[in-house]
């Protein structure tokens, strides 16, 4: 551990990602409503930019992440729960750390979760993307909540 601070456990990850999903889910619907309004139809399968389309809706959640990360270092579900992303070894979080973070993510989910409930059994309580990205979830005191730039 790099700090005195408790890195967060899975419930609370959980929390946060479940808060931070309804955020998503409305920009991903607001985007594919703009799509759609803009294609005067939705982007079908059979479409010509449905793999554009596609790379468009993983950029929207990518965004999403990265531009909180990068600002505070929390998203408004991980604030809510008092958490923050900070690298293990103390360096700022840029874009290249937030897709390795994002691609991590997925990778973890892929296997059914047990990227995500392996803080679960991790010493360091820490999940594969943590690992594979060189961050770390910590839970902030109280008095250290919501600190904005």
């Amino acid at each position: 551990m790099t700090s005195s601070i408790p890195r967060a456990g899975l419930w609370r990850r959980l929390a946060a990602l479940l808060y931070d999903s309804f955020l998503i889910v409305s920009l991903l619907l607001l985007f594919a409503g703009l799509t759609t309004l803009l294609n005067r139809g939705p982007i079908t399968s059979s479409h010509p930019l449905f793999h554009f389309y596609q790379l468009m809706l993983i950029a929207v959640v990518v965004v999403f992440y990265g531009w909180f990360w990068i600002r505070s270092g929390q998203t408004l579900g991980m604030q809510a729960w008092r958490l923050q992303l900070r690298t293990c070894d103390g360096q700022a979080i840029g874009w290249y750390r937030v897709l390795r973070r994002c691609s991590a993510g997925l990778l973890s989910w892929l296997p059914l979760g047990l990227g995500y409930l392996w803080v679960v059994f991790d010493r360091d309580k820490l999940t594969w993307h943590d690992r594979l990205s060189g961050t770390e979830v910590v839970v902030l005191p109280p008095d250290q909540a919501v600190k904005r730039p």
